[in-house]
């Protein structure tokens, strides 16, 4: 039976029968069953009192009605595993010492967790040959647990990201093809490749051993439905995310790491291969513009946008009418590559009782700038006038309303250096708000490792931006996933201000098994709705005010006075540690 935690909105009860939904028993059966064992006289003053006074109606049980009010608040909260949890060698590493992580994860009444399904270990002997030895070892272990799980179809390569702590490469076939054709990758304006990703210029081009990009991510997903669908049909698995771009996300990889790239740095624009080139070049003649070519004043990696002429405020390109053509043009080609590749997900999980879902990045710095040039070089292109998130959110709806999952919901503005221009917390507000008015589920994450309280408040106000308890908040996302699972999150404090984190995040509730409960049936996937043409997805770029959001979140883990506490918890600990 779940329960409200002390710190719940709910007003404590005199009485303390429990009911269960299965077999309620009214009030009044209660008060007859007390009146049996009574004496006769007894019995006699009361039927004579309750003629001439009426008794009061009894307070409510406090049972159904309230627990399942406050479930309708409870957001279900996943832990990212480590990246390297199946080694490259596609062995499960440490398993027992992941069998106790997990169970500690369990026992902070964490829903489930999140692992990356990486195309480079299980498809990495050859072209059509998949190997899910390792990660059948990881699910059972994960279902032995009692845990549920978001399974990333990983088709990106690990090690070019921010926190990515190991390299993880793309299957060496194919990676060969692109030593042979270096354009099947993502291409800066100076000629840098980007690994990370197969460009989306290849999508349907058969360069790999016969078969196209999109053919390759519909087999892996189908080999991985045939392979894995006793944990589907179980209902072990609750998400399938599907890889759509560099760290998994829908974007371009404008920002690398590996490229040189440092915050708060533009990124670069990423569609210089030949393939790419040639796209943009014949659209712009069917426009009537074949004179047009891709930009060459976006600047460097590390610039700021008034260090180029195309992202400059006053006059810049990206305002003229080339420049709006050629940024409709990179950011309708991405939205197209995230729906085909979500339809042949659709295609394959058909009939599974699983939610599909793409993870958008948060690009929060130079927002407050006009040109917005980050979000925009990523392939976001959102401008004060021009909503750019919306299309997105159209597009991943039509297929049974799959789950937009939206990144850096633990940062606030005030963190974020001044000279970035950035506002995680507006941001969040537009993406978010977004994916509800299209009608697509919409579920958030950190960006970054966060083990303080004032990063898991600004989680909570992401997730439950009005707030919990009754009646039922208006908005609330269908999950958080918090990243990462680490010695260091299992840590002391760090571990005593996650399960209040947790807590929190399911209104003060204990873990609930079912997600019926809290709003979030786990049915068939239904066929995806009809194609949308470009030009109906792009009327969603007509800008709209983004939903309220509170100030603070009202199920706060602790502030100032709890970090202090939590300070001098610490020096004990490392004290007589």
């Amino acid at each position: 039976m779940l329960r409200s935690s002390p710190a719940s909105p709910v007003k404590p009860q005199q009485w303390t029968v429990r009911r269960s939904s299965a077999a309620a028993s009214p009030p009044p059966v209660v008060a007859v069953a007390r009146r049996t064992v009574a004496s006769a006289p007894l019995r006699a003053m009361t039927t004579e009192s309750a003629e001439t006074h009426p008794v009061p109606e009894p307070p409510p049980l406090f049972a159904d009605e309230e627990e399942e009010t406050m479930l309708g608040s409870y957001v279900p909260v996943y832990v990212m595993l480590p990246l390297e949890v199946v080694s490259t060698e596609n062995e499960l590493e440490d398993a027992e010492g992941l069998r106790a992580r997990l169970r500690r994860l369990r026992g902070a009444g964490v829903d489930g967790v999140m692992v990356d399904v990486w195309w480079g270990i299980v498809e990495g002997a050859g072209p059509g040959r998949y190997e899910w030895r390792a990660y059948r070892e990881l699910f059972r272990m994960v279902q032995a647990e009692g845990l549920k799980l978001q399974a990333i179809m990983s088709f990106h390569a690990c090690g070019e990201n921010v926190g990515d702590a190991v390299s993880i490469p793309i299957p060496r076939w194919v990676r060969e093809v692109g030593e042979a054709d270096p354009d099947v990758f993502y291409t800066s304006p100076s000629g840098v490749r980007n690994p990370e990703y197969l460009t989306i210029g290849v999508d349907d081009k058969p360069l790999f051993h016969g078969r196209t990009a999109i053919q390759l991510y519909a087999d892996f997903m189908r080999s991985f439905r045939e392979n894995m669908a006793d944990f589907l049909d179980s209902g072990l698995i609750v998400d399938i995310e599907v890889g759509l771009g560099p760290a998994g996300e829908l974007r371009y990889p404008s920002y690398a790491e590996t490229q040189g790239w440092v915050f708060p740095g533009i990124g670069q624009f990423q569609c210089y291969d030949k393939y790419l080139a040639a796209d943009f070049k014949a659209a712009a003649a069917a426009a009537g513009h074949p004179e047009w070519d891709l930009p060459r004043d976006a600047g460097e990696v590390n610039d700021t946008p008034e260090d180029t002429g195309f992202f400059a405020a006053e006059g810049g390109t990206y305002l003229t009418e080339q420049g709006r053509f050629f940024l409709t043009w990179y950011s309708s080609r991405l939205i197209a590559h995230g729906d085909r590749v979500l339809e042949e997900a659709n295609r394959a999980f058909m009939g599974c009782p699983v939610k599909l879902a793409a993870k958008v990045s948060g690009i929060h710095w130079w927002y407050r700038h006009p040109s917005h040039a980050a979000e925009l070089a990523a392939g976001y292109y959102n401008l004060g006038g021009r909503d750019g998130y919306r299309p997105i959110a159209r597009a991943l709806a039509r297929h049974d309303g799959a789950v937009l999952n939206f990144t850096c919901a633990e940062m606030r503005d005030s963190e974020q250096p001044a000279e970035a221009l950035s506002s995680p917390e507006r941001l969040v507000r537009q993406a978010l708000s977004a994916g509800w008015r299209e009608g697509a589920e919409v579920a958030c994450e950190n960006a970054l490792s966060r083990y303080d309280r004032s990063g898991y408040n600004q989680m909570l106000l992401s997730a439950r931006p009005n707030g919990a308890g009754a009646p039922p908040p208006r908005r609330r996302v269908a999950a958080v996933t918090y990243l990462r699972l680490s010695d260091e999150l299992l840590a002391g404090n760090n571990f005593r201000i996650f399960k209040t984190f947790v807590r929190k995040m399911h209104a003060g509730m204990d873990y609930c098994p079912d997600p019926a409960r809290y709003g979030r049936p786990m049915r068939p996937l239904e066929r995806s709705a009809p194609e949308i043409p470009m030009e109906r997805l792009l009327e969603a770029t007509a800008p709209a005010p983004a939903f309220p959001f509170d100030a603070e979140t009202d199920m706060s883990v602790g502030g100032g006075l709890a970090e202090a506490i939590d300070w001098v918890i610490g020096k004990i600990e490392w004290v007589f540690g």
